[in-house]
C-alpha cells in the first residue's frame, strides 16, 4: 500500500512538471512573438518611416484647409456675363502658427507697401481674432509682390500666400442697383446668422451685400472644398496630402437685356432717374436702371472714405435703387386706376361725359384742374388725352376710396413684388382705415380727391407703374420676374390669368392713352411714333413735391414736380411696357416722355431704332444724341456656361 502512494506521488510529480514546461513554452513563445512584433515595428518605424516620423518630431501637424468655392456667374437673357470671378493674390496670416507676429508683420512690410494704420489695424485684428483662424493681411497684390512673399515665406512663420477669386463687374455702374455687390464677412453679418457657414470664416471671404448677390447669396455662394496639408512648427505648409474640390455656385441667367440697358442707363444720363422695361407677355424684367449710379467694383475692393462721401453727397442720391426701394406720388398715370375703378363699377360709361370748367368746388374747398380754363364736356377717352383733372375729381367721388384702392391693388400698385432685390417697396393704396391706424384720423372727401389724380396719400414705385402699364395693356395679371434659367434649367415664367376686369374697360383705357399720344390733343403728341408697326400708348403724369402752385423754372431744382411717363407698344399687338419718372424733371410729357420713347423703341428695335420711326422734324436730333452713345459691342456676348471665371 504505502508502495502504492509512492508511484502515485512520483506520476503526479512527473505530471506536474510536464505542466509547468508547456506553461513556460507558451509564455516564451508568447514573448518572443510580442518582441519580434516590436522589433518589426521599430524596424518600420526607424527605417521606413524615418523621414516622416522625423518631421513630425519636429513639431508637424496635419490641418484641414477649407476650399473657397467660385461664386456663381451671372448672365443677361443673351450670355453677356455680368459678374463674374477674377485671380486675387493675397497673404494670411494664422497666429496660432506664428513665431513674433509684429516682427513678422514688419518684415512682410519690407515687401509690400503697407501704412502705418493699416498694420495698426491688422494687429488689433489678429489679437481679437481666434489664434487658428487665418487673417489676411493684403490682398489684390501684384505678381511681382506675390513672388516676393512666396519667396520669403520660410522666414515668415504663420504667414501663407494665397490664390483666390474675387468678384468682378465688367460692367461697373450699368447693373449696380440689380445686381448689388458682395463685400468681405463682418462680424456684423456673422451675428445676424445663428448657424454660419465655416466658409464664411474664410478671410475676406466674400458675401453679397446687396442686389441679387445678397437675395440669392445661398444660391450663388456654392459648396467649400477641403485640404488636408501638413505643416511644420513654424506654420509652414511641407505638402498637400488630400484635395477635394468644392461645388461652385449656381450660374444664374437674368432676363435682363444688356444692351438695352446700358442704352437706358446712358439716355438717364446727368438726371436723377428710374426706368423699368418689361415683356408684357411673360414679365421679363428686361432693363431696370436707376441714375445715377456707382461702380460696384469700389465696393468689392473696399471703398475709400472720398469715395464714400462723395457717393453720400450727391444730391442725386446714386446710392438708392428709385427702380424699387423709390416710391413717388404717381400724378396723372393714377388715373388710369381710378377710371377703371369708377367703369368697373358702373357709376360713369365709357360716353358719358363730366363737365370741367378748370375746377371743381367740394365743402367749400376748390380743387383746381391743370387747365385753369378747363377742358368743357369730357368723356372716359378725353380724360386721358387730355388729362382734365376735374373729370376724375368727380368720378372719385362717386366710386369712393375703397373701390379706387381695390383696383390699384389688382392693377400692381400697393402691393410688393416678389424680386430678388434689396428693399422692394411696397407701395401705397390708402383706404379709410390705414389713415385710421396710420394717422387716428378719418378719411376726408378731399383726401379721395387728391388720391384720384394721384396725389395725397398714394405712392408707387416705377417697377408698380411698370407693372400697371403691363396689365393694362395684356389685361393679364402679369408679374415681374428677374431669374430666366439656373445652370441652365430655365425658370418657367409664373402663370398671368385674367384680369378680374371687363376686357371692355379695359379697351376704353388703352384707346384713351392712344390718344395720349396720337390724338389731336394729346399730352405726349411731341413724343409719338410714326412706324405704324410700333405705334405707342401711354399716360403723361406730373406729381407735386410741394403744395404751392409755382412754375417749376423759378424754384430750385430739389423743389421741382417729379416728371413721370407710362407707356407700352406695339399698340394693336403689345409686347413691352415701360415705366420712367424723372426726379424734379417738370412735367411728364417734356422730361420723361421722349427718354421713355427711345428707351421703348430701342427695345423692340433690338437695337438703335431707324430714324424713321420718329417724326421726320426730330429724327436730326435724334441722330445728333444717338452718334454720342457708346453702346455696348454685341462680339462680347457668349452662351452662358457653368463654372469658375
Amino acid at each position: 500500500m504505502l508502495k502504492g502512494l509512492r508511484q502515485r506521488n512520483q506520476a503526479n510529480a512527473q505530471a506536474s512538471r510536464t505542466s509547468i514546461t508547456r506553461r513556460a513554452l507558451l509564455l516564451g513563445g508568447a514573448q518572443v512573438a510580442v518582441v519580434a512584433a516590436l522589433g518589426l515595428r521599430m524596424r518600420h518605424m526607424q527605417l521606413e518611416r524615418a523621414d516622416e516620423f522625423r518631421m513630425l518630431a519636429d513639431g508637424n501637424s496635419i490641418k484641414i484647409r477649407l476650399i473657397p468655392p467660385a461664386r456663381g456667374l451671372i448672365y443677361d437673357r443673351n450670355g453677356l456675363l455680368l459678374a463674374g470671378n477674377e485671380q486675387n493674390y493675397r497673404v494670411t496670416m494664422t497666429r496660432e502658427d506664428a513665431e513674433d507676429v509684429p516682427g513678422e508683420l514688419a518684415a512682410l512690410r519690407r515687401l509690400i507697401p503697407m501704412t502705418d494704420e493699416e498694420a495698426a489695424a491688422l494687429l488689433e485684428e489678429i489679437d481679437r481674432r481666434p489664434a487658428n483662424a487665418p487673417i489676411t493681411l493684403a490682398d489684390r497684390l501684384s505678381w511681382e509682390q506675390f513672388c516676393s512673399v512666396s519667396i520669403n515665406t520660410p522666414a515668415l512663420p504663420g504667414i501663407t500666400p494665397e490664390v483666390g477669386l474675387s468678384r468682378h463687374y465688367p460692367h461697373g455702374a450699368d447693373f449696380a442697383h440689380v445686381l448689388g455687390y458682395v463685400g468681405p464677412v463682418s462680424d456684423y453679418d456673422l451675428s445676424k446668422l445663428e448657424n454660419p457657414d465655416p466658409l464664411l470664416r474664410i478671410p475676406r471671404f466674400q458675401l453679397g451685400k446687396s442686389g441679387i448677390e445678397a437675395k440669392l447669396e445661398d444660391e450663388l455662394r456654392g459648396k467649400a472644398g477641403q485640404r488636408r496639408v501638413e505643416v511644420n512648427s513654424a506654420g509652414r505648409e511641407m505638402r498637400e496630402l488630400s484635395r477635394r474640390e468644392g461645388d461652385p455656385g449656381v450660374a444664374l441667367q437674368l432676363t435682363l437685356d444688356a444692351r438695352l440697358q446700358n442704352f437706358a442707363m446712358q439716355r438717364l444720363a446727368g438726371e436723377s432717374a428710374a426706368t423699368v422695361v418689361m415683356d408684357v407677355t411673360n414679365g421679363d424684367i428686361m432693363a431696370i436702371a436707376s441714375a445715377p449710379s456707382f461702380d460696384p467694383n469700389l465696393f468689392v475692393r473696399g471703398i475709400s472714405g472720398a469715395d464714400y462721401s462723395a457717393l453720400m453727397e450727391n444730391d442725386h442720391r446714386p446710392l438708392a435703387d428709385k427702380t424699387v426701394q423709390g416710391v413717388y406720388p404717381p400724378g396723372s398715370t393714377f388715373k388710369l386706376v381710378t377710371l377703371l375703378a369708377a367703369l368697373e363699377a358702373g357709376v360713369i360709361g365709357p360716353e358719358e361725359t363730366v363737365y370741367c370748367p378748370g375746377y371743381v368746388t367740394v365743402g367749400g374747398r376748390r380743387f383746381n384742374c391743370w387747365k385753369h380754363s378747363g377742358h368743357g364736356r369730357v368723356n372716359s377717352v378725353y380724360s386721358l388725352e387730355q388729362s382734365c383733372d376735374s373729370y376724375y375729381y368727380e368720378v372719385s367721388q362717386r366710386v369712393g376710396i375703397e373701390a379706387i384702392a381695390a383696383m390699384a391693388k389688382r392693377l400692381g400698385i400697393g402691393v410688393k413684388h416678389d424680386l430678388p432685390m434689396s428693399a422692394v417697396a411696397e407701395g401705397n393704396a390708402p383706404t379709410k382705415d390705414w389713415k385710421l391706424k396710420r394717422y387716428g384720423k378719418d378719411w376726408l372727401i378731399g383726401d379721395t380727391i387728391n388720391a384720384s389724380i394721384g396725389q395725397g396719400y398714394v405712392l408707387a414705385s416705377p417697377l408698380q407703374l411698370a407693372v400697371m402699364a403691363s396689365r393694362v395693356a395684356s389685361g393679364r395679371a402679369i408679374a415681374p420676374r428677374l431669374v430666366r434659367a439656373r445652370d441652365g434649367v430655365e425658370v418657367p415664367a409664373p402663370e398671368a390669368p385674367a384680369l378680374d376686369i371687363d376686357p371692355r374697360h379695359l379697351a376704353v383705357a388703352r384707346r384713351g392713352m392712344w390718344a395720349v399720344v396720337n390724338g389731336s390733343h394729346g399730352t405726349a403728341g411731341g413724343s409719338k411714333v410714326v412706324a405704324e408697326e410700333w405705334l405707342m400708348a401711354g399716360k403723361t403724369g406730373t406729381s407735386q413735391v410741394r403744395s404751392a402752385v409755382v412754375n417749376n423754372k423759378v424754384v430750385p431744382w430739389i423743389q421741382r414736380d417729379h416728371a413721370l411717363f407710362i407707356c407700352f407698344a406695339p399698340y394693336e399687338a403689345p409686347k413691352y411696357a415701360v415705366s420712367l419718372i424723372v426726379e424734379h424733371g417738370g412735367g411728364g410729357s417734356a422730361a420723361a416722355a421722349p427718354i421713355a420713347r427711345d428707351i421703348l423703341l430701342f427695345a423692340l428695335a433690338g437695337g438703335l431704332p431707324p430714324l424713321s420711326a420718329y417724326p421726320s422734324a426730330q429724327r436730326e436730333t435724334v441722330k445728333t444724341r444717338f452718334e454720342a452713345l457708346d453702346l455696348i459691342d454685341p462680339a462680347q456676348f457668349a452662351a452662358p456656361t457653368r463654372g469658375r471665371a
